[in-house]
């Protein structure tokens, strides 16, 4: 079976980020890219708007022209879709990698995607959308509905790519951190890049012992790691290290059982996803 990466592009300025970090993951993973834009069928609809307490006749004429209008504008919407997948698979293959297919569908974004996430191995997303308002950093406003209603691994892109050499991995012994670093032993993706195994909290045998388990697996698959604890909040924390490290990519579980527990799904997600600059894998 073919092994899928399914990049979401909506043309904002991160859709070319998603093409990018795609084409770097597609290359290590052996894997095909399937491109998808979505256009909300809500969209547009002005009827309702501009309609009002007129005379009948009027009425009439408007209702027809605004139909005309919105059939116009569908249709441009629609050519503006097959623009953006076209372009993205122009970056995709002038990186040398293959497009599985390029799908424009007709939905609500979130429940669109999870229809279509089926045979994907990673689903692939900016950070914030065609839509984003930069001056306040405010998220994309589908991605954290997005991140708690996936079932895959969901790679968060940041606004640019840089080449990745490390990847800080937010652990805290957790099942759902566990399952990241056992992804991260199973995938091609992070074969000789350097694995940061990090856990913010207090120091004691249990997540030494915790730490050293993980390196275990790890170490096993052949990969190079580091682990360390570190104090503070971990949005905060984890964010110094980004600065620090450089080029990397912050992996971390859906849910935590300590004090990263409201990590993804809450408001330390929302913050460390706005302030990073770095990429992040998500994993349930």
């Amino acid at each position: 079976m073919t092994n899928i990466l399914l990049a979401l592009v909506d043309g904002s300025a991160y859709s070319r980020s998603v093409c990018d970090h795609a084409v770097w993951a597609s290359s290590r993973m052996n894997a095909e890219v399937d491109l998808l834009h979505v256009l909300d069928r809500l969209t547009g609809s002005s009827k309702s708007n501009l309609s009002g307490a007129i005379t009948l006749g009027a009425r009439t004429a408007l209702l027809e022209e605004l139909a005309t209008l919105d059939e116009q504008r569908a249709k441009l919407l629609q050519q503006k879709g097959r623009a953006i997948l076209d372009d993205a698979r122009s970056i995709i293959e002038a990186g040398g990698q293959k497009v599985a297919g390029a799908h424009l569908r007709h939905g609500e974004l979130v429940e669109t995607v999870i229809e279509q996430e089926g045979p994907a191995s990673m689903i692939m997303i900016g950070k914030r959308g065609e839509e984003a308002d930069f001056a306040s950093l405010r998220l994309g406003s589908h991605l954290e509905r997005f991140i708690r209603a996936s079932h895959k691994p969901v790679f968060v892109a940041s606004r640019a790519f840089k080449p990745i050499d490390t990847v800080i991995v937010a652990y805290d012994g957790g099942a759902s951190s566990q399952r990241v670093v056992d992804h991260i032993a199973r995938n091609p993706l992070f074969t000789g890049l350097t694995i940061d195994v990090v856990t913010v909290g207090q120091r004691n045998r249990e997540t030494e012992k915790a730490l050293d388990n993980a390196r275990a697996v790890l170490e096993a698959a052949g990969l190079n790691v580091k682990t360390s604890i570190i104090a503070g909040q971990p949005d905060v924390a984890l964010g110094e290290r980004v600065e620090q490290t450089g080029a990397c990519l912050v992996a971390m579980g859906a849910y935590g059982h300590s004090r990263i527990r409201s990590f993804v799904i809450g408001s330390t997600t929302s913050e460390m996803l706005r302030s990073c600059k770095a990429p992040v894998l998500l994993m349930r």
